[in-house]
Formats: C-alpha cells, structure tokens, sequence
C-alpha cells in the first residue's frame, strides 16, 4: 500500500483498485468497435490479466493464431455476418 500527501500535507492511504465486474451479456451490439479499424466488433478476446480487444471479423481471423496463444477466453459472433 502506498501512502501520499495531499494539499493540506495529509496523508492519505492509496488502496488498490479490484474490479470484480462480470459480462453479463457477452452480446457484442454496434457500440462494440475494433480496436484495430474502429468497424463494428464481432470478436471480443479477453486477456489473463482481464483486459478487453475487440476486433472486426476481418481482424479477428487475421490475428487468430496470435491470439489463440494469449487469450484466455475468445467469443466469435462473426458467424453473424453469413
């Protein structure tokens, strides 16, 4: 834990940030962009430390086998553009 001094010379404790948030619906909608092209995401990977990619169907197969060696968990609706 690390300490800072605020304006007033206080010491305020910094506590780590934990984030416990689930998705509860997995649905990638239109708000959902690459984030390699900024096109409408049909793949979300998520990574071991919990981060988020999006990617188009173009870029999502175009990185699969890179991304299969670091994902720990990939969601492909790209079945949705047939």
């Amino acid at each position: 834990m690390t300490h800072t001094r605020g304006r007033t010379g206080h010491v305020a404790k910094e506590r780590p940030i934990v984030s416990t948030s689930v998705i509860e619906d997995p649905t990638l909608d239109a708000a959902d962009r690459c984030d390699r092209c900024g096109a409408q995401a049909y793949v979300r990977v998520t990574l071991a430390t919990g981060s988020e990619l999006l990617f188009c169907a173009h870029h999502g197969k175009q990185h699969a086998d890179k991304l299969k060696q670091v994902a720990l968990q990939i969601h492909d609706e790209s079945e949705r553009l047939k």
